[in-house]
């Protein structure tokens, strides 16, 4: 039993951090580590099992990371040309694209270190695939934590819907990315108006330079002609970022109703990262995600986990920067 108390305490800090707030980063790190430590524990048990089930799992250890590996590649790369022709070459797009050849950067380099024999080389692979190792726990650690995030679903009522808005087609009309977070901060409106008690909705979104009005009010229009009423729409206008959505959000419904509860309806791949931000500014509540295109989303994600990322580079580029300076020591 004591091989599972490491699991069992980092799972104690991760319901810890949920109760306290299912708006943090810490959450989906803890959570990893702490799957990560019980599949130890598991491995551990191993032998005390039969020969057979022993040699099973060792083969599946072994397989299952080259045959992952291979799949992963291959979907990468195929979601990537997808994505290209679906939305164009934007450095946005390319993301899937770029991660699949990336992979297969990693993997040559490991096979030259091999057939060579060079040390230095070796070194140099290992390293990489630390930081690639690293990079890719945080990753899953996120996707994980996103999901179930998503999950999530408020029990009481709240007072506003917020939306965030998104480009619009030729300056002026909803494309459907934003037509999805309409559709669904409507349903989360209507399904609390039959209880009695409608919420305000606001549309959040600025005018780009490219755009003939600000998207709040291209949002606005799309619900009115769709029947929604006119009366319980507010139009937050002169917001760029999503930071300004929610800080110019958060002023509206601290004027209308000091302690107000919302909710924050972006697209899913874009929820949690949203929600992380929403507790940054201080908005008093959680955020919904809308469907996506299934092409679409490896991309997004990618996008996103990279902003998260970015957004702690002073311990991920410092955790990273340590890998690369023991791997260049060892290769002296």
């Amino acid at each position: 039993m004591i091989a599972y108390a490491p699991a069992a305490l980092f799972f104690l800090l991760f319901g810890v951090g949920v109760l306290r707030d299912r708006r943090q980063f810490s959450n989906a790190v803890l959570l990893g580590i702490a799957v990560s430590l019980l599949s130890l524990a598991l491995l551990a048990e191993l032998r005390k099992a039969p020969t057979l089930v022993v040699e099973i799992v060792a083969a599946a250890i072994f397989l299952l990371p080259a045959v992952g590996t291979l799949a992963l590649i291959w979907f990468l790369l195929s979601n990537g040309m997808t994505m290209i022709r679906k939305e164009g070459r934007r450095p946005a797009n390319l993301l899937s694209l770029l991660a699949g050849l990336g992979i297969i950067a990693v993997n040559v380099l490991l096979l030259a270190a091999l057939v060579t024999g060079s040390r230095r080389l070796a070194v140099l692979a290992g390293t990489a695939l630390l930081v690639v190792l690293y990079v890719s726990f945080l990753f899953v650690c996120f996707v994980g934590y996103a999901f179930l995030y998503g999950r999530h679903r408020p029990r009481r009522d709240v007072d506003f819907v917020v939306v965030l808005g998104s480009g619009l087609i030729g300056g002026e009309r909803v494309p459907p990315l934003l037509a999805s977070r309409l559709n669904r901060g409507r349903e989360v409106y209507e399904q609390q108006a039959a209880r009695g008690n409608p919420p305000v909705l606001i549309t959040s979104g600025g005018q780009g330079p490219d755009e003939k009005l600000p998207e709040s009010h291209a949002m606005a229009d799309y619900l009115v002609e769709r029947g929604f009423p006119a009366e319980h729409i507010e139009r937050e206008d002169r917001s760029r970022t999503t930071e300004e959505n929610l800080l110019l959000s958060k002023a509206i419904m601290e004027r209308a109703k000091p302690g107000y509860r919302c909710v924050v309806v972006t697209n899913n791949f874009h929820a949690f990262r949203a929600a992380l931000m929403a507790r940054k500014t201080g908005v008093n509540g959680h955020v919904f995600g809308s469907p996506t295109a299934r092409y679409y989303w490896p991309s997004a994600t990618i996008r996103e986990f990279a902003a998260v990322f970015l957004s702690h580079k002073l311990v991920n580029f410092g955790i990273c920067g340590l890998l690369a300076f023991f791997g260049l020591l060892a290769a002296l």
